[in-house]
C-alpha cells in the first residue's frame, strides 16, 4: 500500500510559522495563526494516530503543532503587555509622543 501525505502537515507547519512571526504584531495574527495551526495539527495527529503505517508527514505536523502553541503563548504576552502599556499610559498618550514624553516624566518625578 502506498503512503500518503497527511492532508494539512504543510499548512499546519506555515501556520506554525506564521504564528511566531505574527505575535510581533500587535498578537493578534499570531494568535489567529497559532490557533488554526492547532487545530489541524490536532485534526492530523489523530488521523496519524488511527492508522500510522497509511500516512507520511507527522514531523512536519508535530513541528507546526509545536510552533502554533508557542505562538498562541506569545500572542497572548504581547496583548496582555500591550493592555497593560495602555492602562498605565492610557490611549490618547499612545497617539501622541509629546503627551506620551510628559507622562513618562510625571511618572519618573513621582518615584
Amino acid at each position: 500500500m502506498e503512503q500518503q501525505k497527511l492532508p494539512n502537515a504543510t499548512l499546519v507547519l506555515v501556520m506554525g510559522i506564521l504564528s511566531i512571526i505574527g505575535c510581533c504584531f500587535y498578537g493578534l495574527p499570531g494568535l489567529i495563526f497559532g490557533i488554526v495551526a492547532i487545530i489541524f495539527g490536532r485534526k492530523d495527529k489523530k488521523l496519524h494516530a488511527s492508522s500510522p503505517d497509511e500516512y507520511t508527514g507527522i514531523g512536519n505536523v508535530n513541528a507546526g503543532y509545536i510552533m502554533g502553541i508557542i505562538g498562541v503563548i506569545l500572542s497572548i504576552l504581547v496583548v496582555l503587555l500591550f493592555l497593560f502599556v495602555m492602562n498605565l499610559f492610557g490611549w490618547d498618550a499612545l497617539n501622541d509622543p509629546d503627551l506620551l514624553k510628559e507622562r513618562i516624566e510625571e511618572m519618573q518625578q513621582n518615584q
